[in-house]
């Protein structure tokens, strides 16, 4: 097996890494997102007036769709049985939204994935709702922010 890529067989091939015995533990993941906007875009969307309704209410479903199904979307991913799915949408400054979706589950294979998946999804949502008034919007900083469970144990990113 290659050791630096687990997604690889000796010839280098793609495969989907066998997690029979590996034991089953708590695994959390927590990732983030960030969309810039102008800041009557941001007010607009805070204030429930976007002509089409609640673009935080949609994004965070979205998100947590998203994160259901990212086995379908990231070709080599387990299909997970998620336990918890949380994607959160809060102002950051006057002209940005921070998403942040955190999914957790008992399982072999951690969810990391699943929770970039969400952040993604979410932010993608919120540009497609908002791009007729604001084409200018950017996703940026898209990270995972810490992990815990598993063998490889903890991860949390450090404060810039």
């Amino acid at each position: 097996m290659n050791d630096s890529f687990s997604h690889l067989d000796d010839q280098g091939r793609a495969r989907m890494v066998d997690v029979t015995d590996k034991d089953t533990t708590a695994r959390t993941a927590h990732a983030r997102a960030r969309v810039r906007m102008a800041p009557r875009t941001l007010a607009m969307i805070l204030d429930q007036e976007h002509p089409k309704g609640d673009v935080l209410a949609v994004a965070r479903l979205a998100g947590i769709q998203a994160a259901k199904k990212t086995w379908d979307l990231i070709p080599l991913c387990h299909p997970l049985m998620l336990s918890g799915v949380e994607v959160q949408l809060e102002p950051d400054g006057d002209d940005a939204l921070r998403v942040d979706a955190r999914c957790k589950l008992k399982g072999r294979t951690g969810v990391e994935m699943e929770a970039l998946t969400a952040a993604s999804v979410a932010a993608l949502t919120v540009y497609d709702m908002c791009k007729a008034v604001d084409r200018a919007m950017e996703i940026e900083h898209i990270h995972l922010v810490e992990k815990t469970g598993g063998r490889s144990g903890e991860f949390r990113r450090e404060a810039p």
